[in-house]
């Protein structure tokens, strides 16, 4: 619990500094490395959890948090053994996931879903904030459509795109040897999540897709979520079962005439609440519900 918290704390001043990026002392934040299996790590700090495969090929890194944090993440990739990483991987295109590209992309490759490249290309807005394009050095090299896969430190890496969940370019990475899924912010462990629905995301969609990898995963698979402490596949179907009432419970409420002040009134399941002290409120949460619902 007290790991949960932490993390928890960790995630919603990382969420803070996608808004207000100016504000946040990134001199203070630590890079804390995990071991989760075979040759994966999970790196946090501020942002977006990072998934690691360090070994003879060289490193392959997941996720890349903010641009501030680069030369830490660095040194933590040194600290296990490992160099520049050879290539970068980018679940979706926030920035708190996609910061370090440009840094990183330097001496590796970065490879993403079109929409990622696109979006990162693209003016964007996100908290009702205009994002810039980012400059060419950051944008993905090599983009997929359906799926990629790259054999690399002894197993194959299978990236999968599941469309129109957290938001329209979201990959999950299987490390199949290892029993590893780097799943993105298609989990946020312990918390209400962020659903970007500017971005093409959709709570139902986000069900489904976790439902989706649900199907393909070990009952010991290791989960290394976007956002909150590792995760087992329990912990992924505790998510998915939030999901499944939250959604019946607004649904219900919409059926029955509700406005959204009288949804927000009437709550959430009670099993939920603790979710609620994120950066993601309850309330706004049920907003995100309610307008998914019903646009």
């Amino acid at each position: 619990m007290r790991r949960k918290i932490a993390s928890l704390l960790v995630f919603v001043a990382s969420l803070a500094g996608i808004a207000a990026l100016a504000q946040q002392d990134f001199s203070k934040v630590e890079i804390k490395a995990t071991h989760v299996g075979g040759k994966v790590y999970m790196l946090e700090g501020s942002g977006g959890n990072i998934g690691l495969s360090v070994g003879k090929d060289g490193v392959l890194m997941i996720d890349d948090q903010y641009a501030p944090l680069a030369e830490k993440i660095q040194t933590a990739i040194e600290k296990l053994g490992g160099g520049k990483p050879r290539f970068i991987l980018n679940t979706h295109w926030h920035g708190d996931h996609t910061g370090g590209n440009a840094f990183f992309g330097r001496d590796g490759t970065i490879i993403a879903h079109a929409n990622v490249r696109e979006r990162l290309a693209t003016k964007q807005r996100l908290f009702g904030r205009e994002i810039e394009p980012q400059p060419p050095e950051a944008l993905p090299m090599i983009t997929y459509r359906d799926s990629v896969n790259i054999h690399f430190n002894g197993e194959e890496i299978r990236i999968v795109h599941l469309p129109n969940g957290h938001t329209d370019g979201d990959s999950v990475v299987f490390f199949t040897g290892s029993n590893v899924v780097h799943i993105g912010d298609l989990m946020f462990n312990g918390m209400f999540p962020f659903v970007d629905l500017d971005s093409g995301g959709d709570v139902e969609g986000y069900l489904r897709n976790i439902e989706n990898v649900l199907a393909r995963l070990k009952a010991d698979t290791k989960v290394i979520p976007g956002h909150g402490p590792l995760a087992t596949v329990d912990d992924l179907r505790t998510v998915r079962r939030m999901f499944v009432e939250c959604i019946a419970a607004v649904r219900s409420g919409i059926a029955a005439g509700k406005s959204v002040e009288e949804l927000k009134a009437a709550g959430l399941p009670e099993e939920w609440e603790p979710w609620g002290v994120g950066f993601i409120k309850t309330d706004r949460w049920i907003e995100t519900l309610h307008t998914s619902l019903t646009r």
